[in-house]
């Protein structure tokens, strides 16, 4: 029953991944908003959109999540009213959006390694050992520099099967911005990106696509989303972070790596942080909009709800709804300056806030 569940769970979040139609029509009874993006912080957004959605009747609130390079695109068209990514726009994306874009942090969370081992229960990886498992170069589990770090597990005789992302993915870039920064190998040969050309493994669409080929392959490990891992209840190794330890993607864990100060833009990395305690792949997620709302078709009413929207997410509520759900809440500094950005949002020049 358990398994099925489970399942069930990944059905539910694979036809979402699919939804490639976030729009809505606008008009009609009542006023409606639409986002794509990132399959990360779906959980999440589904959620606190129905609970908004309740609280403001007749609007009703859609989200596709089609990876984070797909809600960037969706955004830059103009086809939707915001987009959601796990990685910040670069210099040549904010470019190519013809307009300003603001960067609302909503959560926060972190990239996990999960995997499917009969009898392995507790394991511990490094950064540059997970590179050398998607570069090829690690092919079992019972690898020596593998049982150098899990003496006392038994590692089977079994090929590794990794599994990565086929859709531009901001899980991807926090995953492989982390592994640049610590292995020069997979730094030379694979780069970071949203998207890359893979060494090693199988692929699969979005955060519950590869959840679920690692649940239900033996040998398998992939890198996700905690929550999915979470609430999957999937086995996820312990990663050795900048200071040494070896720990797991925790609420405590993933909110010690924003223990640094945040620029005002909020366009912030908090991989492989200094913390002792920190998660070292841990990440924002943001939700983005053009900071001008006066716009195609767009009315004032729908640029106001818009802001209304983004205020409930980062308030008390909003948040709450984040650590139910074993999502990372926003820090009290990541509060502050994501409510300005959010004041900052206009209608032609015409504050909203």
């Amino acid at each position: 029953m358990q398994r099925l569940s489970q399942l069930l769970f990944l059905l539910v979040l694979l036809i979402s991944c699919n939804n490639n139609s976030a729009n809505v029509e606008k008009g009609g009874s009542g006023m409606s908003l639409s986002g794509a993006g990132a399959t990360f912080p779906y959980p999440y957004y589904n959620i606190v959109f129905r609970d908004y959605m309740r609280l403001n009747g007749g609007l009703k609130v859609s989200y596709g999540a089609i990876g984070s390079g797909g809600g960037i695109r969706s955004l830059r068209d103009r086809s939707v009213d915001f987009g959601a990514s796990d990685a910040f726009l670069n210099s040549k994306e904010i470019a190519s959006m013809n307009a300003e874009v603001v960067h609302i942090a909503t959560c926060m969370g972190g990239v996990v390694m999960a995997y499917t081992l009969e009898g392995v229960d507790s394991l511990r990886l490094t950064g540059p050992l997970v590179a050398d498992i998607y570069l090829g170069n690690i092919r079992k589990w019972n690898d020596p520099k593998l049982q150098a770090i899990n003496p006392d597990v038994p590692l089977p005789d079994l090929d590794i099967t990794p599994v990565y992302r086929s859709d531009g993915s901001g899980t991807t870039y926090n995953f492989s911005e982390y592994l640049s920064m610590v292995s020069p190998d997979w730094d030379s040969v694979m780069g970071k990106g949203k998207a890359l050309k893979w060494e090693a493994g199988i692929a699969a669409k979005g955060n519950p696509g590869v959840a679920g080929i690692v649940q239900q392959t033996e040998g398998a490990i992939g890198y996700i989303g905690s929550e999915y891992a979470l609430t999957l209840k999937l086995p996820v190794a312990k990663l050795r972070n900048k200071a040494g330890n070896y720990v797991d993607a925790t609420l405590e864990t993933i909110s010690a790596a924003a223990n640094v100060t945040l620029p005002d833009d909020m366009r912030a990395t908090i991989i492989d942080s200094d913390d002792p305690d920190a998660y070292p792949i841990s990440l924002f997620t943001w939700i983005l909009v053009y900071k001008d709302q006066q716009y195609g078709n767009r009315t004032k009413k729908e640029a106001e709800a818009l802001v209304d929207m983004l205020g409930y997410i980062i308030s008390d509520g909003g948040q709450k709804v984040a650590a139910q759900i074993n999502y990372a809440p926003l820090s009290a500094q990541a509060i502050e300056k994501t409510k300005k950005l959010i004041g900052e949002i206009h209608y032609g020049g015409e504050l909203i806030n």
